[in-house]
């Protein structure tokens, strides 16, 4: 089975976008995060002509938004409104087998890295504990489980272009990426991309739309990320980023994160 992740910053946009990954990447599963669409205009008959007869959405107009596409019947489908404002943030289907899949879209905070002074921060860090207890929930239960989605947090050294420059830059702050370990710690998530490429190695999914040349600054992030339980490590075959997508016509400032597991 091949998954993805993939925020595609408002699917009515880049539903050429979207099908050229179908073609490079052949999903079984994709998760997208940023649809930016209610759920009576989500654009199921376009998706359905990739290939995806199985298509479920959280909606919202203007931002937020996950969904789910997928070749296969999946079940069990719901949301969680982690803090209570309604925000379109997760959608979570299950698996024939049981694994289940949740599709996250952590709040980006904003451009102050204090909770006092900025109420986007604040949510982005009570987010992250939510999820933290969620995962508490799934540790006592021995669920298999694959969590991916823009997390808006790059956690380690070599996912920033500049860690140094970086330390005072939300998605990279230190009571971030504290935040981001505690919650892989929970589970012992394996990190599916740095599991094939080493810590020491630069690696980014996302080249802000600042940049003329962002190929050329190479100012990159690594923000969107597939983990999972260590109960499904035998079954993990290959990951990579599609860096290749920051190219298409009309990208998203994202690109999208591929795994295949053997389940």
């Amino acid at each position: 089975m091949i998954i993805a992740t993939y925020n595609i910053n408002s699917i009515r946009i880049r539903l050429d976008e979207i099908e050229q990954v179908v073609k490079q990447a052949n999903p079984d599963i994709l998760c997208l995060q940023e649809t930016k669409v209610e759920n009576h205009l989500f654009p199921e008959q376009d998706v359905r002509k990739l290939g995806f007869e199985h298509i479920y959405f959280n909606g919202q107009k203007s931002y937020n938004g996950v969904a789910i596409l997928s070749r296969m019947p999946l079940y069990d489908v719901d949301s969680m409104d982690l803090l209570g404002i309604d925000h379109k943030r997760h959608i979570r289907a299950k698996l024939k087998n049981g694994v289940e899949i949740h599709n996250f879209y952590v709040p980006a905070g904003g451009d102050i890295p204090d909770r006092t002074l900025n109420e986007k921060f604040d949510q982005k860090l009570r987010f992250c504990a939510a999820m933290t207890a969620w995962a508490e929930g799934i540790r006592k239960k021995g669920q298999p489980v694959i969590m991916l989605g823009d997390l808006n947090i790059a956690p380690l050294e070599h996912d920033v272009w500049s860690h140094k420059q970086l330390l005072t830059v939300v998605s990279h702050t230190p009571v971030e990426t504290e935040a981001m370990e505690k919650f892989r710690r929970t589970l012992g998530w394996i990190d599916t991309s740095r599991h094939f490429v080493p810590h020491s190695e630069k690696l980014y999914s996302w080249w802000s739309y600042r940049n003329r040349d962002w190929e050329k600054s190479n100012r990159g992030r690594r923000l969107d990320h597939i983990w999972i339980t260590p109960n499904l490590l035998p079954s993990l075959k290959s990951s990579l980023i599609m860096r290749e997508a920051r190219n298409f016509a009309s990208p998203s400032d994202h690109v999208p994160v591929v795994t295949e597991l053997h389940i």
